[in-house]
């Protein structure tokens, strides 16, 4: 059963946009919202029906200042006053249900009371975010989304350009990747290579060093490389645990690694990654 309300909380007539109140778990209006942690379910809809989760009012207030346009909100009851402007501002219809019925309906305790669904963009072509930028972020079968929001968060903050994922990476917009990133999966414009490594190949012709990040001993520190008269620089992600491909490591420019100390060969990768950025910025 739902009731409809007025942006102000009294009752009124069902419309496209205000505050309705929803007390079923099945209600068809939820179903953006429907096992959210189910991830499978969600990497193959999300992209196909064109939408993803933002969770929590940061990250929605960030989701809509990226231009991107809200399909619906769940609120829990103390977060409506919080979000008053947002459901004063946007047509789309929110929807007031309880803590536990937001958890029968996503599978998981919404922590921060607030969600919203979002309609995805289209993504640029690789060569469009090359043309305007100087550092760039390339990651190659990343599959982690915590490891994806992390570098994307990390990426923002330390001022790359740009982020290119290989045709296996992880939605950067997933639930998770997008909580992690704080948002900043908004801030940072990415795009899909087509092919792997041979994508690479556009990189490079648009005047891009790659420089593959290892802890191989083979790779020079990362921070004695130098960008040369341009600044330009892409640098080359790996997956947690295995690294960057063979494949990938041939196909650079260079090998850069992050010096250790007390016998730690090698960081996660997204404090590596955040460690890279800072050195391939300063």
């Amino acid at each position: 059963m739902a009731t409809a309300s007025s942006p102000n909380g009294t009752p009124g007539g069902p419309s496209a946009g205000g505050l309705v109140t929803v007390d079923d778990p099945d209600d068809p209006r939820l179903s953006d919202y429907t096992g959210l942690t189910d991830v499978e379910l969600r990497r193959k809809r999300e992209p196909a029906e064109g939408l993803f989760i933002a969770e929590g009012e940061k990250v929605i207030r960030r989701a809509r200042q990226a231009g991107y346009e809200m399909r619906s909100m769940l609120l829990s009851a103390k977060w409506i006053d919080v979000m008053r402007d947002v459901i004063d501002e946007v047509p789309a219809p929110v929807y007031a249900v309880s803590p536990e019925l937001a958890e029968r309906v996503t599978g998981y305790h919404v922590h921060r009371g607030a969600l919203a669904s979002m309609q995805r963009k289209p993504l640029p072509a690789p060569e469009e975010l090359l043309a305007t930028a100087r550092r760039v972020v390339i990651m190659e079968s990343v599959n982690d989304h915590t490891n994806i929001g992390a570098i994307f968060r990390s990426a923002a903050a330390l001022g790359m350009d740009a982020v290119l994922l290989s045709p296996d990476c992880a939605d950067p917009l997933y639930r998770r990747s997008v909580k992690v990133s704080m948002g900043a999966v908004f801030a940072v414009p990415y795009a899909r290579l087509e092919s792997w490594p041979r994508g690479l190949e556009t990189v490079r012709d648009a005047g891009f060093p790659l420089l593959a990040l290892t802890p191989d001993e083979k790779a020079v520190p990362i921070d004695t490389v130098t960008t040369g008269a341009t600044g330009r620089t892409a640098l080359m992600l790996g997956a947690e645990g295995e690294g960057l491909s063979t494949r990938a490591l041939r196909a650079a420019d260079e090998w850069v690694r992050i010096p250790m100390a007390h016998g730690v060969d090698s960081l996660n990768v997204g404090a590596a990654a955040a460690v890279a950025f800072y050195a391939v910025t300063r």
